[in-house]
């Protein structure tokens, strides 16, 4: 019997878009669970938001977070709510005026 395939939320391929554009940390959690090694490396070296950790739990299995002016958030459901995030619709517009720059480049 086939498989029926999963619909991929539109929604949530453009918050994966603009979270490709922001900076990521890769890092692993060690003896700690993945959300505290996330918070004590954001506030070991101070980083500024927004930002992306990726954090390795075991060989096989990462967690990723978002570091936002308002904590720290999983990273799919940043993805998928992108639009409640100011830092982020900053980031969304300045990717939608270059395109529409190449557009308007492009029809003359």
């Amino acid at each position: 019997m086939a498989r029926k395939r999963k619909r991929k939320s539109r929604r949530r391929q453009e918050g994966r878009k603009i979270l490709e554009l922001i900076p990521q940390y890769h890092i692993e959690s060690g003896e700690d669970k993945p959300v505290t090694a996330a918070r004590n490396y954001i506030a070991s070296l101070g980083i500024v938001p927004p930002a992306v950790l990726v954090v390795k739990r075991t060989e096989h299995t990462t967690d990723r977070y978002f570091w936002a002016e308002k904590g720290l958030f999983g990273a799919q459901y940043v993805e998928e709510n992108h639009f409640l995030f100011p830092s982020l619709q900053s980031i969304d517009l300045q990717e939608w005026e270059s395109d529409k720059a190449v557009a308007t480049v492009a029809t003359h």
